[in-house]
């Protein structure tokens, strides 16, 4: 039902569309219902969002769980978008929107929404879901789904121009948004891996279970005539403790960057507020492999967190898979940057087909000041590569009370390498065996690490000189401490070597970079050892 306010908006908008010369059987191009139009702007979001968080949650009611229940992994595999109904099918700009069905694993509906513009006001229009969207096996229990249910998430397809590698756009996607606030994109190597997310809420922090909100409404502006290398997208967040706006502008290019301006309003207080989360798989690398657990040598999406901090220093900190849930936090003030990485691109060193060797990086650049908090990174175990188990994000200082807000302006990059590379020569591997010397008896409880680095500061290093080892760890006895050429005939790749024994058996925080005299040549490797 329409109040009159609404009814008098809707036809002031209809009016103004058609005044555009933008009928409404455009908007529904390709088979799409749309709803009756209704005002729309980024502003009035932000405003809905933020008096919504000082309300109570009230959960939408649940839609038949009955039968998506019955859309398991294989019924919803059957289950496909007709590419002829995407959005944005035949223009005005290059890449089509197409959407993900509801089912067991998303049972939440998403509405997704069209805007058009008209003398700076801006109107709305849903997508309404009709199972005659997607195709579907006759016998398929989605058919059971209502008219107007919603969708999952949606996907930004090729450009139908085929200038993103001739690929088939009705093939290939470049962004997927699914799954409570997740988030991914291709990379510069035309692969999915890891995942942003629009915000984390008590990851790891006991006897709380983690909170996953979801972005519950999607706005996709209507590119302009010609825009062949972006989509601007809205959304609102909303759960039982957060609720909030996220504007994406996201570019396809070789790589797939993303502005976002985030608007985040608490509801209720946050132990652990992780702001521009990513989330990512590492099961094992060169680093530590049990014995026979797989056949390949490693795999994981990400093989480390880089930060960039605000005093200018590089860090590399090399994922674990540990045997118990750890929490990390590097202090900082003014980021410049962070992000989980893919640094080995080696096929050999994966040996499968599913592309561990292309997936994507993330980095993340703070736009604006970010003020003090902390880089958290949490390692939780796996036994197996469909476990994301990696999470990374940024916490301010300040506690995370209800009544909070934050307003945060970042830029994602998906890319092969980082975006913003170091000078300083880079950690490239992290290799732990036993202690001691070959043909003499080893010594129990000591540990052997190879730390190699590459780059073009270690070419400098004088003919007959070694560098020298900066190694510090808060406890502990180190020895049989040295740097040496890696053998191989690549220039500028060393490997610092040395011993540790350890003191307790509580995890123990090393640090290492390599220098000669006074200039730095290595950016600063750090990682967490667990004894035993």
């Amino acid at each position: 039902m329409l109040d009159r306010r609404s009814f008098l908006a809707a036809g002031s908008a209809a009016a103004a569309l058609a005044a555009l010369g933008l009928p409404e059987e455009a908007l529904a191009a390709n088979g799409l219902q749309l709803s009756q139009p209704a005002p729309f702007s980024f502003d009035a979001l932000v405003a809905q969002a933020k008096r919504l968080a000082a309300r109570p949650y009230t959960a939408a009611a649940p839609l038949a769980p009955q039968v998506l229940e019955r859309i398991d992994y294989d019924a919803h595999g059957k289950i496909r978008f007709d590419p002829a109904n995407a959005l944005f099918r035949d223009g005005p700009g290059a890449f089509p929107v197409t959407f993900f069905h509801l089912g067991r694993f998303f049972q939440t509906p998403v509405r997704m929404h069209v805007l058009e513009t008209a003398g700076g006001d801006g109107f709305a229009r849903e997508v309404l879901y009709s199972p005659s969207y997607f195709s579907m096996p006759p016998d398929s229990p989605a058919r059971a789904l209502p008219e107007g249910a919603g969708f999952a998430g949606f996907r930004l397809q090729e450009s139908r121009l085929g200038d993103q590698g001739k690929l088939d756009w009705q093939k290939n996607d470049w962004v997927a948004f699914l799954g409570a606030s997740y988030f991914r994109a291709i990379g510069e190597l035309y692969q999915y891996g890891l995942s942003a997310r629009g915000i984390a809420l008590d990851v790891a922090v006991p006897d709380k279970p983690e909170e996953f909100p979801n972005f519950t409404r999607f706005y996709f502006e209507t590119p302009a005539a010609g825009n062949t290398t972006s989509m601007t997208v809205y959304a609102l967040l909303e759960g039982p403790s957060v609720t909030g706006v996220f504007k994406f502008v996201m570019q396809r290019g070789k790589a797939v960057i993303m502005d976002i301006d985030a608007r985040v309003f608490l509801r209720r207080d946050v132990s652990r507020l992780g702001l521009v989360p990513l989330t990512s798989m590492y099961w094992y690398s060169e680093t530590i492999k049990p014995t026979a657990i797989d056949w390949r040598p490693e795999v994981h999406d990400s093989d480390g967190l880089a930060i960039w901090n605000g005093a200018g220093e590089r860090i590399w900190r090399p994922l674990n898979n540990p045997t118990q849930t750890r929490a990390s936090a590097f202090a900082d003030t003014k980021p410049r940057g962070f992000g989980l990485l893919q640094r080995d691109r080696n096929f050999d060193h994966y040996q499968d087909g599913v592309n561990y060797e292309k997936r994507p990086s993330l980095w993340i650049e703070p736009l604006g000041d970010w003020g003090e908090g902390s880089v958290q990174l949490i390692e939780i175990p796996t036994d197996d590569e469909i476990h994301d188990n990696t999470v990374a994000f940024w916490v301010p200082k300040a506690d995370a009370k209800a009544g909070a807000s934050y307003s945060l302006q970042y830029r994602l990059y998906w890319t092969d390498q980082e975006p913003f590379p170091s000078p300083l020569a880079r950690c490239v591997a992290t290799r732990i065996g036993r202690g001691g010397q070959p043909g003499q008896p080893r010594p129990q409880g000591v540990r052997k690490f190879m730390v190699e680095f590459i780059g073009q500061p270690l070419t400098t290093v004088p003919f007959g000189v070694k560098p020298e080892l900066v190694l510090t760890a808060p406890r502990g006895k180190f020895s049989y401490v040295f740097a040496e050429a890696v053998p191989n005939g690549v220039p500028g790749h060393w490997r610092a070597q040395f011993d540790f024994t350890p003191e307790g058996t509580e995890p123990v925080d090393m640090r290492l970079y390599l220098k000669n005299g006074e200039q730095t040549l290595t950016e600063t490797w750090l990682y967490q050892y667990q004894p035993g």
